[in-house]
């Protein structure tokens, strides 16, 4: 089988789906190549992550990423949100086709880019070498991509 239990759950079954309308951070990463787009919402209450929705336009994989870093990011400190990796998005989802690893890549992207966008709207300080320079994954600095 191509893709485990835990890929096909979180795609049938995404969690945290959805738009926030009052969320404190907004990220939107996309892959050219592919098509695949998320935008992620989080909501942060004394620098923790009290919520989080996305919306993915993209293939399965795209979806249970998103899904799943949602998940694992969801009542954590921000700057443990910040850690979450790509290698660690497919480890929780018990592997991903390799061909399908850039769709954790753009998981763990719009994860960052949903804290650096609460960071600028709240003028709070942050180390830039966590971002590229355009806030996506296209720089082709990332491990598995």
């Amino acid at each position: 089988m191509l893709y485990s239990e835990k890929v096909m759950d979180h795609f049938r079954n995404p969690r945290n789906v959805g738009e926030m309308i009052d969320a404190d951070g907004i990220g939107e990463v996309g892959n050219a190549k592919c098509g695949d787009i998320m935008r992620m919402y989080i909501k942060v209450k004394n620098d923790i992550i009290t919520d989080v929705k996305f919306m993915t336009f993209g293939c399965g994989s795209a979806i249970a990423t998103s899904s799943m870093a949602t998940e694992m990011i969801k009542g954590k400190p921000i700057n443990e949100a910040l850690q979450l990796t790509n290698k660690a998005v497919v480890e929780a989802l018990d592997g991903l086709p390799t061909h399908k690893i850039h769709c954790s890549v753009l998981a763990e992207e719009a994860v960052k880019a949903a804290v650096k966008n609460y960071f600028d709207k709240n003028n709070i300080e942050y180390d830039k070498s966590l971002y590229c320079a355009n806030d996506c994954c296209a720089c082709g600095n990332h491990d598995n991509e």
